[in-house]
C-alpha cells in the first residue's frame, strides 16, 4: 500500500492506495483512519483508495481552522475526487464514514458507480449513549491527559470487534495518532462535530438514489443496530448481508465479507 498526498483548500488530504482496475473508494469512521481497510484493500479486485476524513489520523493537527462534520467531510471527498479527476468509483463507508458515503452519494449519484455501507451510521442511529456523555462534559474531557483516555479508547474497541486479537492490533493501530496530536483534546474535537442532523437530511433521498448498493453488517453490533441496516438495504433496494456475530469494526475483523460486497459491485 502506497500513502499519498495532495492538497485542497490550503490542506492535505491523505490516502492509502492499492491495486490497479476500476476506482473504489473506502471511508473510515472514528476513531480510526485510512489503516481501518487495511485488511480490506488486498481482497479487492480494483484500484483502492482508503480516503482519510480531515481531523482524523494523521490529519487530526490539519483541522483546527475547519468544519469536520460529515457533510463538509463529504463536501470534500468530491472536491478531492475532482483533484483526482476520478468518476465512477464504488463508494464504500463504514460508521462515520458511511454517512459521508450516504451524503457524497445523494448530492453526486452520477459520480459513483455503486456504495457499499457495513455498520454506518444513518437515519438516527447515532451519536451512540457513550459519545452523547462524553459530549455532555466534554469541556472537563478535553483538558485531561491522554493516558487518563486510554481506558475508554480501549473499552471502546473492545467492544466493537468479535476477534479478540484483532482489537489488540487495533487498539495499537489507531491510538497512536492520538498520542502524536493529544487524544484528549483531538477525540473531543471529533466527537463535538458530530451533527445528527447530517443523515437526516439525506435520509428521503436513499430510496430514490438507484445506484447499485449492497449492505454488511454484524448483527452483534452494540453501537450501530442491526435494524438500520435492514432499513438501509430496504431504501437502497438490496438485501442485507448480516455476518452472525459480527460486531462493529466488521472492515478489521470480517475482511473478506466486505470485500466480497464490493468484489460484487465491481463484476456489475
Amino acid at each position: 500500500m502506497e500513502q499519498r498526498t495532495t492538497t485542497l483548500d490550503d490542506s492535505p488530504v491523505r490516502w492509502l492506495e492499492h491495486g490497479e482496475g476500476r476506482p473504489v473508494v473506502l471511508v473510515h469512521g472514528i476513531p480510526t483512519s485510512p489503516a481501518l481497510w487495511r485488511r480490506v484493500m488486498p481482497l479487492v479486485e480494483g484500484r483502492t483508495l482508503a480516503v482519510e476524513m480531515l481531523g482524523y489520523g494523521a490529519s487530526i493537527g490539519d483541522a483546527d481552522a475547519h468544519d469536520i462534520g460529515l457533510s463538509s467531510q463529504a463536501d470534500r471527498l468530491l472536491s478531492w475526487l475532482d483533484a483526482l479527476e476520478l468518476d465512477g468509483a464504488v463508494l464504500v463507508g463504514h460508521d462515520l464514514g458511511g454517512g459521508v458515503a450516504q451524503i457524497a452519494a445523494t448530492r453526486a449519484p452520477d459520480r459513483f458507480s455503486g456504495l457499499v455501507l457495513t455498520n454506518a451510521v444513518c437515519y438516527d442511529s447515532w451519536p451512540i449513549p457513550s459519545v452523547k456523555m462524553m459530549r455532555a462534559v466534554s469541556g472537563v474531557l478535553r483538558h485531561l491527559p491522554g493516558p487518563a483516555m486510554y481506558p475508554a479508547f480501549v473499552q471502546l474497541l473492545l467492544r466493537g470487534h468479535d476477534d479478540v486479537g484483532t482489537a489488540r492490533e487495533a487498539i495499537r493501530t489507531h491510538w497512536r495518532p492520538y498520542t502524536v496530536h493529544g487524544a484528549a483534546r483531538s477525540l473531543m474535537r471529533q466527537v463535538d462535530a458530530l451533527d445528527v442532523g447530517n443523515t437526516i437530511a439525506v435520509a428521503r433521498q436513499l430510496s430514490t438514489l438507484q445506484l447499485p448498493a449492497r449492505v454488511v453488517w454484524g448483527d452483534a453490533d452494540r453501537f450501530q443496530k442491526v435494524s438500520y441496516g435492514e432499513r438501509l438495504a430496504a431504501d437502497l433496494g438490496t438485501t442485507l448481508t448480516r455476518i452472525r456475530g459480527g460486531k462493529h469494526f466488521t472492515p478489521e475483523d470480517h475482511p473478506d465479507v466486505v470485500a466480497g460486497a464490493v468484489n460484487d459491485l465491481l463484476g456489475r
